[in-house]
């Protein structure tokens, strides 16, 4: 007995490096094959797990049994490869719903999506908007309001037609409600259900959301409108690197000269042009689900032409099943917004308590003459002379 126990012994010791390598070299053998506690740990913890150890053993998911065989007393049977293949959208899955995502039964991207969704985005996202804010009070009790400094004249220049004010506050008005709703069903779940409770947020949440897909068509015929009235006044020039040179004048007494729009105010315009346009199209995207997609074909150009290995970055996820492709649509419309929302405040805040006048150029449309050769001289003087040419004074 002891001899053959001498002889285990020996065996063992022979054959325990072997193992030994083999566990460092395929850390699931002695799972066999399955994933290990590890892997669940990393997946918990959003960490990147190589799972081809599982989504390439699906085994033939057509023929497997619990497609064809029927239920026993006990339910159905239990088919690994089947419910891999279902897990990595391989299986040949049969429904009477059409529709681009009515074959994935699980997947895997709506994790990451909550989670950012009820994390980082909120939290960011608050942070965004509300230093904003407290930058810009800040910034009004250091400054104050940015007065008229010469003497009024009384006489007033019409600054913008009424058609051209239409076009801004339908943008406007848009926007706030747009931004409002979009907030209430942004930040709802976390705010407004525990003050209010799930039946009243329920009711909101369906009010707001009707709102918020309806006018948001007003939102895009107005940014085509003043796209189409001030697109030429905003195009780059130098006078704009001057202005930016001496900020604006804000700092200090005298403001640079300036045209029409400033620097500042091309800023604002070509921000509200390409994020909007960038919102409205994502906006569509999650109005009509499914019907174009924008991010996996987008992501597998980037990877084909190596953007991300340039940065250091693996590659994108390509391709997408149906249901991130609105996912990444949704973070993208909430990101853009919630940037353009923080920039709007800016614009906000200029025109309405932070500079004497501003107001009345949105308001009446006339602005008052000397707040308009203080803050838009080479604007004023190509008024004068088009007054001139035509025979009427300005």
């Amino acid at each position: 007995m002891l001899r053959l126990f001498a002889v285990f012994v020996l065996i063992c010791s022979f054959l325990a490096p072997a193992w030994a390598q083999e566990a460092v070299d395929n850390p699931r053998a002695q799972t066999g094959g399955a994933q290990t506690l590890d892997d669940i740990l990393r997946r918990q913890s959003s960490q990147k797990v190589d799972d081809t150890f599982r989504s390439s053993v699906t085994g033939d998911p057509e023929a497997a049994a619990p497609m064809t065989a029927p239920l026993g007393t006990r339910g159905g049977q239990s088919d690994p490869d089947l419910w891999r293949a279902l897990r990595y959208d391989t299986a040949d899955v049969k429904t009477q719903s059409r529709g681009p995502a009515s074959t994935t039964l699980i997947q895997d991207g709506g994790m990451w999506w909550l989670k950012l969704r009820e994390g980082p985005m909120l939290v960011y996202g608050a942070a965004l908007l509300g230093g904003t804010l407290l930058l810009l009070a800040l910034f009004y009790l250091i400054r104050g309001r940015i007065r008229i400094e010469g003497e009024k004249t009384g006489r007033s220049i019409t600054r913008f037609k009424a058609v051209e004010r239409f076009g801004h506050w339908l943008l406007a008005g848009s926007f706030l409600i747009l931004g409002v709703t979009g907030l209430i069903s942004l930040f709802g779940r976390k705010v407004l259900i525990p003050a209010f409770g799930h039946d009243a947020f329920s009711t909101l949440a369906i009010g707001t959301k009707w709102i918020h897909n309806n006018i948001s068509w007003a939102f895009i015929v107005a940014l085509v409108i003043i796209f189409v009235f001030w697109v030429a006044h905003n195009l780059p020039d130098r006078t704009d690197i001057n202005w930016l040179l001496k900020g604006g004048g804000i700092f200090g007494s005298g403001h640079p000269p300036a045209k029409k729009f400033n620097a500042g105010q091309k800023l604002i315009f070509w921000s509200v042009i390409l994020l909007g346009t960038s919102i409205s199209v994502s906006g569509l995207s999650l109005l009509f689900p499914f019907e174009f997609n924008m991010f996996g074909p987008t992501f597998g150009v980037l990877n084909d032409w190596g953007v991300t290995g340039w940065v250091g970055l693996d590659p994108l996820p390509y391709p997408l099943t149906p249901q991130e492709e609105m996912q990444y649509a949704q973070l993208w419309h909430a990101i853009v917004s919630l940037v353009l929302t923080a920039i709007i405040f800016a614009h906000i805040y200029i025109g309405s308590i932070g500079m004497e006048g501003a107001f009345d150029a949105m308001g009446s449309g006339d602005v008052e003459e000397q707040w308009a050769r203080e803050h838009h001289s080479l604007w004023v003087e190509e008024v004068q002379e088009t007054g001139l040419r035509q025979g009427r004074e300005v």
